[in-house]
């Protein structure tokens, strides 16, 4: 096991073969998450699991061989009442809690509660993500929420489908992150979740105000810096592949004091600077730098350049070779 600072991973990667199921079991089954469990089929078990905690909320990714898991009687006697949202990012699953039972397969959900015995099978290798969340906060966000408990949620689910893309940003920023801003992600989270559940409407509203939007302006973000370097990157080309309008992606950038084309051009100069004062790049000249930016000008580039900077592209890489010979 490591752990960080609220995120901890396990991994069978370095346990005997032989002995894997049995350490698994004893330590991250009965210990870490309450639940038995037992290897399916003919290949060696082996399972990863990355948790990330924040206050009131505890999101876990897990990967693993076919299985069965089982939460007892007696483990589910651990005083926690928390729901949990699992989303099968690979693989199928037939999970069961008292007398309901649902099948569901890569990018559906289900949600169940920790208060009760149950179980799932996994009879494929899996990929998992789960997001448990103390019941009073979705209670006071979700109207009759014991009628969600063991409701198959479809891929087609828009607020499931963003709730996935901000959890991806999150695991990947959260070392980074300080208690405050872990607080805010949570609370983010939460609303996300709420949402796919089926929000009350005062409730779908305060989501639409404030984890919706800000998990879609960082799906949006993370989507352009996948792209930056794309001289097709535009408004409309985001729009379509979001499924949302290009006014709506305007709304969300206005609402940072911002517009989608000062993002997309500060990210392009911070790249190209970058670039100009790494020597690994000393070979490379200007204009190829500018264009593997994303720039499709040179004469635009170089004028965005000085008025970001304050001087010219050669003028910044001059100084920093200037930086690296001084005694």
């Amino acid at each position: 096991m490591q752990e960080n600072n609220g995120f901890f991973r396990f991994s069978t990667n370095e346990l005997p073969e032989r002995d894997r199921l049995s350490i698994w079991r004893e330590v991250f089954g009965r210990n870490v998450v309450k639940m038995d469990m037992e290897s399916i089929g003919s290949q060696p078990f082996h399972s990863e699991a990355n948790i990330y905690a924040l206050p009131n909320l505890t999101i876990a990714s897990v990967s693993s061989s076919p299985n069965r898991i089982t939460r007892t009687r007696a483990l589910a006697a651990d005083g926690s009442d928390d729901l949990v949202l699992g989303v099968l990012l690979s693989g199928r699953c037939v999970t069961h809690q008292g007398k309901k039972e649902v099948a569901f397969q890569a990018h559906e959900g289900v949600l169940w509660s920790n208060a009760s015995p149950g179980g799932g099978l996994y009879d494929a290798s899996i990929d998992f993500l789960t997001i448990a969340v103390p019941r009073t906060a979705l209670t006071q966000a979700v109207a009759n929420i014991d009628d969600a408990l063991m409701q198959l949620i479809p891929q087609g689910n828009d607020a499931m489908r963003l709730l996935v893309r901000y959890v991806k940003i999150l695991q990947n920023e959260f070392s980074q992150m300080s208690q405050e801003l872990k607080a805010a992600a949570g609370s983010h989270v939460q609303d996300l979740v709420a949402m796919a559940l089926g929000a009350s409407r005062d409730a779908a509203e305060l989501a639409k105000g404030r984890g919706i939007r800000v998990a879609r302006l960082l799906a949006l973000k993370a989507d352009i810096l996948a792209n930056l370097t794309r001289r097709d990157l535009s408004l409309e080309t985001l729009a379509s592949r979001h499924g949302i309008s290009s006014r709506y992606i305007r709304s969300l950038f206005e609402g940072e004091q911002q517009t989608f084309t000062d993002f997309v051009l500060s990210r392009r100069l911070e790249r190209a600077h970058r670039c100009l004062v790494d020597p690994r790049f000393a070979g490379y000249m200007i204009n190829t730098i500018a264009f593997e930016a994303g720039f499709g000008d040179l004469s635009y580039f170089n004028h965005a350049f000085r008025r970001r900077y304050g001087a010219t592209p050669s003028d910044i890489r001059a100084s920093a070779r200037s930086s690296e010979s001084a005694p």
